[in-house]
C-alpha cells in the first residue's frame, strides 16, 4: 500500500513561484510512476507532470500547460516527490494532488481515474492579485 502526503499548497500572485512537496511511503519510487495531478473549480482532474519509476529510468512528461514553468523532481534518498512550479498564472489555482501508479505509460497516467492508482489528499493552490 503506497501513502502520499502533500503540502506546500498556499495562496499567491501571478508570476510569483512556489514549492509543492509530496512525502511517499518508501521504495515506491524503485516500482511506481508518480506524478502530480491538479482539479480546478469545476474541472476534470488533470495530470500536468509525471515522473517514470527508478527502474523505467526516471523520464519525465509534462502537459502543454505546464511545459516550461513547472518542473517535476525527486530526492529518493528521502522518498519525497516535488513541483516547482514558476511564473505562476491565476489559471493554475487548483486542488494538487500527487500520486503513484504502475500505467503503461506516463500519458496514461496522466488521464487515470480517481479510482485508479494511490493519490495524496490534496493541496490548494491559489493564484490571484
Amino acid at each position: 500500500h503506497v501513502q502520499l502526503v502533500e503540502s506546500g499548497g498556499g495562496s499567491v500572485q501571478p508570476g510569483d513561484s512556489l514549492r509543492l512537496s509530496c512525502a511517499v511511503s518508501k521504495n515506491t519510487f524503485d516500482a511506481y510512476h508518480t506524478g502530480w495531478f491538479r482539479q480546478a473549480p469545476g474541472k476534470k482532474r488533470e495530470g500536468i507532470a509525471i515522473v517514470s519509476s527508478s527502474s523505467d529510468g526516471g523520464s519525465t512528461y509534462y502537459a502543454d500547460s505546464v511545459k516550461g514553468r513547472f518542473t517535476i523532481f525527486r530526492d529518493i534518498s528521502k522518498n519525497m516527490l516535488y513541483l516547482q512550479m514558476n511564473n505562476l498564472r491565476s489559471e493554475d489555482t487548483a486542488v494538487y494532488f500527487c500520486a503513484a501508479a504502475m500505467s503503461r505509460t506516463l500519458e496514461r497516467m496522466a488521464t487515470m481515474a480517481d479510482n485508479e492508482g494511490y493519490w495524496g489528499q490534496g493541496t490548494h493552490v491559489t493564484v490571484s492579485s
